[in-house]
């Protein structure tokens, strides 16, 4: 399997739901529904409707909604919650059942082929319906190998859509992901979708392992909100593949709404957008250094991997430190059409230096010093010139 052969499962109203903050009403939802769709993502997953009565109206709702992105919705492998998934009318249902012997002394307590007996039952019944199914370990990275592979097998022979390994308590590291899920890519014929939390910060490497691996679906949210530390952020993981293949990401993607969906979660949950956030954090495009300036001035792609615009933000050059250079200051001067000399850049650059040392200098007091220099300059020049 190639690595451009993946797609994105946005669970900004699943996983997202589960976050400390994250109380979507409808109308919340359908805004993040009808953003998640204009981006294009191909699939968005809902909490599932037996959580509530508005879940199960959100659930009615948006599937009824008509968008390109097919929705599915995410349940307990019991056949009472498929049978009202299935009546909400979603593309699929995503069924769970716990496999490490951590959740499942409390959670249900069933064998392997306990586990297998009920799973069939439901997968039946959903594919009897004309419905996509995924079946998913959950706790997949602190399971037995051997029992996830005869769940997956079965699940895969009984002709599901995708099977799911799930980083339930953000363990894994990229190392275990890539093994796993090449062990279970030469297990089973049916596509893998992978989930990961972020618990130990590398939900988006492990993302990324898992399609180099053989993953063909990767779960996502708006800026990773879920459980605890969340999941794999959109953001982050289009990031992490842009690097890899633009051309594919551009095509597929209204890569400038990001800012969007990412202020729109900001808002809907209170929370703020994190200064280093990938690519839309305030800071995520903010060049300081000296010899930083100079290059970005020359070639942006010397210190930017991913150029802004193709995400929809700006650059900002922040000209105003005690860390500032010459070629910044005179940059700035060319953008005011102010020919200064060499000595005049270098004495703005000084002057700029030495007031950083008390704070950054506003871009204003910069461009009145760049000014004043000029203003002196043409003077004396006028002066030689009488």
């Amino acid at each position: 399997m190639a690595i451009l052969d993946w797609h994105i499962i946005d669970s900004t109203l699943r996983e997202g739901e589960q976050f400390a903050l994250g109380n979507f009403s409808l109308a919340d939802k359908i805004e993040v529904v009808k953003l998640l769709d204009a981006f294009g993502v191909d699939f968005i997953e809902l909490t599932t409707p037996v959580a509530s009565p508005a879940s199960r109206k959100a659930c009615e709702t948006i599937a009824g909604l008509g968008l390109n992105a097919r929705i599915l919705t995410h349940t307990r492998a019991n056949l009472h919650d498929a049978r009202v998934a299935v009546d909400c009318g979603v593309y699929g249902v995503d069924i769970l059942f716990a496999t490490s012997r951590e959740l499942a002394s409390t959670s249900h307590g069933r064998s392997v082929e306990q586990i297998i007996d009920q799973s069939l039952e439901v997968i039946d019944y959903v594919k009897g319906e004309g419905r996509n199914v995924r079946f998913s370990s959950e706790d997949t990275f602190r399971s037995d190998k051997r029992d996830l592979l005869e769940v997956y097998q079965a699940a895969d022979r009984a002709g599901v859509d995708r099977v799911g390994l799930a980083d339930t308590v953000g363990i894994a590291t990229p190392a275990q992901v890539r093994e796993l899920v090449a062990d279970v890519r030469h297990a089973v014929h049916c596509d893998i979708e992978f989930h990961g939390h972020n618990d130990t910060g590398c939900a988006i490497a492990n993302g990324f392992e898992a399609v180099r691996s053989g993953a063909t679906h990767v779960d996502t949210s708006v800026l990773g909100i879920g459980e605890r530390n969340g999941i794999t952020p959109l953001g982050g993981f289009l990031a992490r593949m842009f690097t890899l293949n633009p051309e594919r990401l551009a095509k597929k993607y209204d890569l400038e709404l990001l800012p969007e969906l990412d202020r729109m979660i900001a808002r809907m949950t209170g929370i703020e957008i994190p200064f280093n956030n990938y690519l839309t954090g305030a800071f995520a495009y903010n060049h300081k250094a000296g010899m930083h300036l100079k290059a970005i001035y020359v070639n942006p792609g010397s210190y930017e991997a991913i150029p802004p615009q193709a995400f929809g933000v700006d650059r900002r050059m922040q000209l105003g430190s005690r860390l500032t250079g010459r070629h910044a200051i005179a940059e700035r001067a060319r953008n005011l059409a102010l020919e200064l000399s060499d000595e005049a850049v270098r004495d703005v650059t000084r002057e700029v230096k030495e007031k950083a040392d008390d704070g950054d200098v506003p871009l204003d007091e910069i461009d009145r010093m760049l000014l004043e220099a000029f203003s002196r300059e043409t003077a004396e020049h006028q002066r030689r010139s009488a």
